[in-house]
């Protein structure tokens, strides 16, 4: 079999694990591209399978479909992506996976420990954040790091058709504060150990 090798909708989707409808929104979102038959059926190139993979991949751990889609933009439309247009993608995303490996860390090793979110209901809650003073520098559990933290993430893993319409997704919104064991208030007379914020 060749890259180029054509398949129908019903094959990309069994080879993929996409449901149909999630094939057909990802082509309006301009993620994929299909060419069609004298009678109109879809047909798709067989290394559009690798396309599926990353945008599953890359939304499982968290990245938007604009992440995705701007990714796959730099990618050439009138050949087979080779390992060097991949290689590209790989650079330029390793500064944001290294971060959101690094954020997830960060929550598997904090969940037992205060993370700022205004709780209070944990002992260490009150010594790193008496009263939720930590509440004044905004919304959310300050204590984790900001990749936690955006808002607006939106996933079409492929495990549930995503839904017909061509609103965009919401952009991430990151808040800036506090990083794990950096937290200092001027006026807090209470210190602060780094530990105890995971």
């Amino acid at each position: 079999m060749l890259p180029s090798d054509l398949m129908t909708v019903g094959e990309l989707s069994r080879r993929s694990g996409f449901a149909p409808s999630a094939l057909r929104f990802y082509e309006r979102q301009g993620l994929l591209a299909a060419t069609r038959t004298s009678g109109g059926q879809r047909r798709y190139e067989r290394h559009v399978l690798r396309r599926l993979a990353f945008i599953r991949a890359a939304t499982a751990v968290g990245l938007s479909l604009d992440d995705v889609a701007q990714a796959l933009a730099s990618l050439p439309d009138a050949r087979t992506p080779t390992k060097a247009d991949w290689s590209v993608i790989s650079r330029r995303w390793r500064s944001r996976l290294d971060e959101e490996i690094a954020a997830l860390v960060a929550l598997r090793d904090g969940l037992e420990s205060c993370i700022g979110c205004g709780c209070l209901s944990l002992r260490r809650c009150r010594i790193s954040n008496p009263h939720d003073r930590i509440g004044a520098l905004g919304p959310g559990a300050r204590a984790l790091p900001a990749a936690l933290r955006r808002t607006g993430r939106a996933h079409h893993g492929g495990h549930r058709p995503p839904p017909p319409s061509n609103d965009e997704h919401p952009t991430d919104h990151t808040t800036d504060g506090c990083h794990p064991g950096t937290c200092q208030f001027a006026d807090n007379p209470v210190d602060t150990p780094a530990d105890e914020f995971g």
